[in-house]
């Protein structure tokens, strides 16, 4: 059973990054967004930089480039996430961002011809009903974020998290349509085997991340960005430290029962909206919360549904 333990020990960690890059995403600090991407970017290489120090996955360099359609998408996404941050509830962009797997089912409809049964298209609806009343109710005063930041800073805020949800998808679909297929020999990347594809990956994106956090870290010293001490950036770094853990205790969560598993890793929003409630002490609307909570029971249903 200890890939129950896994699974929920992922929702737990996923759940608290989300706390601590809300906690690190300050609306007043211009560039907190790319700073956070650049501590991930530290620690990921770090990770990066473990696991070919202490595991034999005979890892090509060249698959940096070969995976990076993939990389993009999910880097690019989650740039996007962190500056939505800035300016949305925790409570409001998470779920919307976890919509990304409504997103990767009409991919594989639309060009890949899949099947999906009649659970998966109640989900797909019942997200999208939730999405459009939380959709509706921003934008129609429910909240104040017009008059503290401006109706167009207000808008491009709200977008974010829709951004992240159809990058994120698209780089899903890519990686199960593409690149981590069964049949590795016709998998775009190099060197691999069926045991060391997905590290392999993971490693190639992970370096990705390192190279994109160093490019940005060059970026703002020529702005003259203050950087600022390492312990003022705690709040980023943990956010990026229980995200790479979360990475780690996944793939041991998918050794477990699909169909118990994928619920619970699905749950990381419901982690995230408790402790932005507790913590951060946030509080909307009860119609806001109502809408969250129809996107929540249609992303447990269609984790659900693709286990079944």
């Amino acid at each position: 059973m200890s890939w129950l333990f896994f699974s929920i020990a992922t929702a737990l960690l996923w759940g608290t990054a989300e706390l601590f890059y809300k906690k690190g995403a300050q609306p007043n600090e211009k560039y907190s967004h790319l700073k956070i991407c650049v501590w991930v970017g530290v620690v990921m290489g770090a990770h990066a930089i473990f696991t070919l120090l202490t595991q034999n996955i005979n890892y090509n360099p060249i698959n940096i480039i070969q995976y990076l359609p993939v990389s993009l998408f999910y880097i690019i996404s989650m740039a996007f996430s962190y500056f939505g941050m800035r300016f949305l509830e925790e409570s409001i962009s998470d779920p919307i961002e976890n919509t990304a797997g409504v997103i990767c089912v009409l991919l594989f409809a639309l060009f890949m011809g899949d099947e999906f049964s009649w659970l998966t298209w109640v989900a797909v609806g019942v997200i999208g009903i939730g999405v459009v009343g939380v959709s509706y109710l921003e934008n129609h005063g429910e909240t104040t974020r017009k008059k503290n930041y401006g109706k167009v800073l207000a808008v491009v805020a709200f977008i974010m998290p829709f951004l992240y949800a159809l990058l994120d998808a698209f780089g899903t679909f890519l990686d199960d349509a593409f690149f981590l297929i069964e049949d590795v020999a016709n998998s775009p990347l190099v060197d691999v085997t069926e045991d060391t594809i997905e590290a392999v990956a993971n490693t190639s994106y992970e370096l990705t991340f390192a190279l994109f956090a160093l490019g940005l870290f060059i970026f703002m010293k020529a702005k003259k960005v203050k950087f600022g001490s390492v312990p003022k950036h705690k709040d980023k770094i943990l956010a990026a430290v229980f995200e790479t853990a979360g990475q780690f205790t996944y793939v041991y969560a998918l050794g477990g029962v699909d169909a118990v598993a994928a619920p619970i890793l699905s749950s990381v929003c419901m982690v995230s909206l408790l402790l932005s409630r507790i913590v951060l002490k946030e509080k909307l609307s009860w119609k806001t919360y109502a809408f969250i909570a129809v996107v929540i029971i249609g992303i447990l249903l269609l984790a659900l549904s693709e286990e079944l």
